[in-house]
C-alpha cells in the first residue's frame, strides 16, 4: 500500500544568519531565524515523511524547546526521521519539494540540494524553486517557505 504525506515550513529571514538548504550553505546577507539551522526545505521534507508514516509532526519529535536541537543540522534530523519511519515499517519511495523565496537565486544550488536530500532520504528527491511574485511575507523578502510531498510504501 502506498501513502503520501505533506510538509510545510516557513521562517522569517534575519540579517547575519546562515542561509542553509539541505545542508548547503548559500551566501546571502540574511538567513532563516530558527532554533535549529533553519533549513525550511529539510523541515518540510521531515514533516511530509512523518505524516506519510503516521508518526505525527516535526515538533513532536524535535521540539524547539529542547536544547539538544539548538543549532541542529536538519539533514541529521531527516536521517533520524527516516530511521523512525523504517522502525514503523515505512519506506520512502519518492519526494517532491518546492522552495518559495525571492532571493538569493537558488537555481545554481539545485543539484547540490537535490543530491544531499536524496542521500539523506535514500530515494530520489525532486527540488523546485519559485518566488512569491512580490506578494506576502515571502514576496517582500521577509521570509522563506517550503513544501514537500513524500510517497511511502
Amino acid at each position: 500500500m502506498s501513502r503520501s504525506g505533506i510538509g510545510y515550513d516557513s521562517h522569517r529571514l534575519e540579517q547575519g544568519r546562515r542561509f542553509v538548504l539541505a545542508g548547503v550553505e548559500i551566501e546571502h546577507e540574511s538567513g532563516p531565524a530558527a532554533h535549529s539551522d533553519g533549513d525550511v526545505l529539510t523541515h518540510a521534507l521531515i514533516d511530509a515523511l512523518l505524516g506519510a508514516a503516521a508518526l505525527g509532526d516535526i515538533g513532536q519529535h524535535y521540539p524547539d524547546t529542547d536544547e539538544r536541537y539548538a543549532g541542529a543540522a536538519s539533514l541529521d534530523l531527516l536521517r533520524d526521521a527516516v530511521a523512525k519511519a523504517a522502525a514503523a515499517g515505512v519506506t520512502p519511495e519518492f519526494a517532491d519539494t518546492t522552495v518559495v523565496c525571492e532571493r538569493p537565486k537558488l537555481d545554481p544550488h539545485r543539484d547540490a540540494i537535490a543530491t544531499a536530500l536524496t542521500e539523506a532520504l535514500g530515494v530520489p528527491v525532486n527540488v523546485k524553486f519559485t518566488t512569491g511574485e512580490g506578494i506576502g511575507f515571502v514576496g517582500r523578502g521577509e521570509g522563506i517557505a517550503a513544501l514537500a510531498v513524500v510517497t511511502v510504501s
